[in-house]
């Protein structure tokens, strides 16, 4: 999830350390600071879910809106506790939809407040499986922390286009603590739903950010430069734009999609082990390839 930092970035805080040796500071907390917390602090950085966003070339406008996204894309409920995932984010929806109606980035920025809780709660929860049960996760794990991070960017990235008002941050607190408090409770008891949830949750994603486009399109939200942060992390051109920024993270939040419904398939099927199918794909591929 993590790669090096910018050669700039390096030489920066290097000579901000180097400073606070030089001021003899032995006493204060930076010199207590473990040489290797501070360099792995240093050297790493949020890296991309999708495999568009970590190639070398800068991507165009033209090159995101190729993005496969899975237009209209929906899973049909299969069982009750299918329905009853799909129909209570249906109701989740109505309020944002009143509140915050045309208003875009307070929009994604709570959406994003949420949706960064489901994989750190699958993810914290797997992990304390495995303890538990003193085996290994076989493949989960990474997957719904990389997940976790990757819509607290999504979030880092529209605080940079928008500062909520008090009071939308005491109902960002609320809704926050609500739902991490129910999500995990709800994991505890039934993972497939929750993963069904989740997926249903990023389905909604999806048309929220494709409502956002066509706004911008049609000329009722402004389309300025993108964040500095969003050029970075999805490895856009210099001058992208807040469209293009909205292109990738709907491309974000279909992968999410998919992967959820695939983990929900996954638990109800009771074929939790990813990680050796995965591995067993690998090497058959790898064998055509040099056959």
């Amino acid at each position: 999830m993590t790669q090096r930092a910018l050669p700039s970035t390096l030489a920066r805080y290097k000579h901000t350390f180097q400073k606070i040796k030089d001021e003899k500071t032995s006493n204060t907390n930076f010199s207590r600071i473990p040489h290797d917390v501070y360099k792995e602090i240093l050297q790493t950085r949020p890296l991309p879910m999708r495999e568009e966003f970590t190639k070398e070339s800068k991507l165009s406008t033209d090159t995101l809106e190729k993005i496969e996204y899975g237009e209209g894309k929906h899973y049909v409920p299969q069982t009750l506790s299918d329905k009853v995932a799909m129909y209570t984010v249906k109701a989740l929806r109505v309020l944002p939809d009143t509140y915050f109606g045309k208003d875009h980035y307070m929009r994604v920025v709570m959406l994003e407040t949420v949706a960064a809780v489901p994989g750190m709660v699958g993810g914290m929860l797997r992990h304390m499986k495995s303890l538990r049960n003193l085996s290994e996760d076989r493949g989960w794990i990474d997957h719904l922390l990389h997940e976790a991070e990757n819509e607290r960017m999504h979030l880092m990235t529209w605080l940079k286009c928008l500062q909520p008002n008090m009071w939308n941050r005491f109902l960002i607190l609320g809704v926050q603590g609500v739902f991490f408090n129910a999500y995990f409770a709800m994991y505890m008891l039934s993972p497939k739903m929750c993963h069904r949830m989740c997926g249903y949750l990023e389905e909604e994603a999806v048309i929220s950010y494709t409502h956002f486009l066509n706004d911008i399109d049609a000329g009722i939200q402004k389309n300025g430069p993108a964040p500095a942060i969003a050029i970075d992390y999805y490895n856009l051109q210099p001058n992208a734009t807040i469209r293009d920024v909205v292109l990738a993270v709907r491309a974000d939040e279909a992968l999410h999609r998919d992967a959820n419904h695939f983990f929900s398939d996954r638990l109800a099927a009771h074929k939790e082990d990813i990680e050796t199918e995965v591995r067993e794909i690998a090497q058959h591929e790898h064998h055509h390839s040099n056959a």
